[in-house]
């Protein structure tokens, strides 16, 4: 672990609270938290020394220290997972700063109460000249418009505006007062972190457990971690319900440890950034043919509670993004599969999702359609829309005959080998090609059957110009009706 420019620091006395408070300087500390509180709000760290992982922020490298050393702090947002230390970290470089401090909750408090404080911080000032820190916890929750209200606040220099949010800033914070901010990102705590917060826990006499005297094994405190994932307040939590099973002095059982932890509910959120991340995760490994993964993150979705129907569209999505042609069948597979899911229902069609995870992890792989269809798509965004070639089109009047409609139009199932030369693209795109078949399962075959075509197609083509010239072709379709129209003869 690298060292902290922090481990030397005084220990100023608690913790600010997150109550919309009046404005008040945070050196003074908060009233200290109650014996009965939560032991998670009892260790909650009460200098930067105190901090258990985030050393890419607080080591003496990162970018906390040498802003603090230089005496100021700006606006900034701390994003990351529940229970890394968002709230807590903006707590404690408010006292750093030694500025009026105003904290509040989106969840709690509203955008009047929130803009009462700005003006307020407005005045300090103005008759002080210094900022007034505002910490925003959840601040994704605060809408377009809440945010706007920042933004002159921030521009003048009135407050600096410390947000904590569990989502993707990108997407939550608008784009104005987000190019404002710095935004540092909070990373999940290592089993290793969890496992130190734990016997720290365990030996505060002041606000943790040491007077309990539980005697509890190194394996036991890194299953308690396994099970947080990442979530420094929920191994806290684990650990003040195992000690609620013991007697003072008692040793942990391990069938008390197992009942704490059953029923394990993974950290998701079926709206928020592990949702996508998870779906991704997913993605990318059955792309990378990789079908351990697959299987990995696709029980990691079940587990957390993800609704089965969404993982299945996305599954009958890699069927023809990423396997494609290479293996036609995969897509009547995916459909199958959620179909047999949308029949047996939870738990025991998820075993038929799971089978096509691994099929379509294993499935040789293609992308040239979706690849094909993107140039297409992109070409009608930025071409006009060109018209139908005349022999392309239907000719159910006379009139429209008369006009050229159909002129040179080849029924395909009258010529040789069913292949006609005909044009079917419109004229200022003839001989573009967009699909590009890949060498990969069943694709290959269906390469070499192109590559047939467009040779004895390429080949007609050159030998009507041999034998007639560049003239129009004024032969006309014979066969069936056109499935274009069906107009009456005028």
């Amino acid at each position: 672990m690298s060292r902290r420019l922090f481990d030397a620091e005084p220990d100023p006395q608690g913790t600010p609270s997150s109550d919309p408070s009046p404005e008040r300087s945070p050196a003074a500390g908060p009233p200290p938290v109650g014996d009965h509180a939560p032991l998670a709000e009892r260790m909650r760290p009460r200098t930067l020394a105190e901090m258990v992982g985030q050393d890419h922020l607080l080591g003496a490298d990162g970018p906390l220290p040498r802003l603090l050393c230089s005496g100021e702090v700006s606006s900034m947002i701390f994003w990351g997972p529940p229970g890394t230390g968002k709230t807590t970290l903006a707590f404690l470089l408010a006292a750093k700063a030694e500025l009026p401090f105003r904290s509040f909750s989106a969840v709690l408090s509203g955008i009047r109460e929130v803009r009462s404080a700005m003006q307020e911080a407005e005045v300090v000032r103005r008759t002080q000249g210094r900022p007034t820190l505002l910490f925003v916890d959840e601040i994704h929750r605060f809408n377009k418009a809440q945010q706007d209200a920042f933004l002159p606040f921030v521009e003048r220099g009135d407050i600096v505006l410390i947000g904590a949010t569990t989502e993707n800033p990108s997407f939550e914070v608008i784009g104005p007062l987000l190019s404002r901010l710095t935004v540092h990102v909070l990373k999940e705590l290592n089993e290793d972190d969890l496992v130190r917060l734990l016997q720290r826990a365990l030996d505060d006499s002041a606000r943790g457990l040491a007077a309990r005297r539980l005697q509890i094994r190194a394996e036991q405190l890194q299953a308690m971690a396994r099970f947080a994932s990442g979530d420094a307040r929920r191994a806290l939590v684990v650990l003040e319900n195992c000690a609620r099973q013991c007697d003072v002095g008692d040793a942990l059982p391990d069938q008390a440890l197992a009942n704490v932890l059953e029923g394990r509910t993974l950290l998701y959120d079926k709206h928020g950034e592990s949702h996508f991340d998870l779906i991704s995760a997913l993605h990318k490994s059955v792309r990378s043919s990789d079908p351990d993964a697959a299987l990995y993150w696709l029980a990691r979705m079940f587990k957390s509670g993800e609704d089965p129907a969404y993982v299945a569209r996305r599954l009958v999505r890699m069927a023809s993004e990423d396997i494609g042609l290479a293996d036609p069948g995969a897509l009547r597979l995916a459909v199958a599969a959620q179909q047999a899911w949308h029949f047996l229902g939870s738990p025991e069609g998820e075993l038929a999702l799971a089978e096509l995870a691994v099929y379509l992890a294993v499935a040789p792989k293609s992308n040239a359609v979706y690849t094909a269809y993107g140039e297409v798509m992109a070409l009608l965004n930025r071409e006009t829309a060109h018209p139908v070639p005349m022999q392309l089109r239907n000719a159910p009047t006379r009139l429209m005959k008369d006009l050229g409609w159909a002129k040179g139009q080849k029924y395909a199932h009258q010529e040789k080998d069913a292949l006609t030369e005909m044009q079917c693209l419109p004229d200022a795109l003839a001989g573009t090609h967009f699909y590009r078949p890949t060498a990969f399962g069943v694709e290959g075959r269906i390469r070499e059957r192109l590559q047939q075509i467009r040779a004895e197609v390429q080949h007609r083509r050159q030998q009507d110009a041999a034998d007639h010239g560049p003239a129009d072709d004024d032969r006309t379709d014979h066969g069936p009706a056109d499935d274009g129209h069906t107009h009456n003869p005028s």
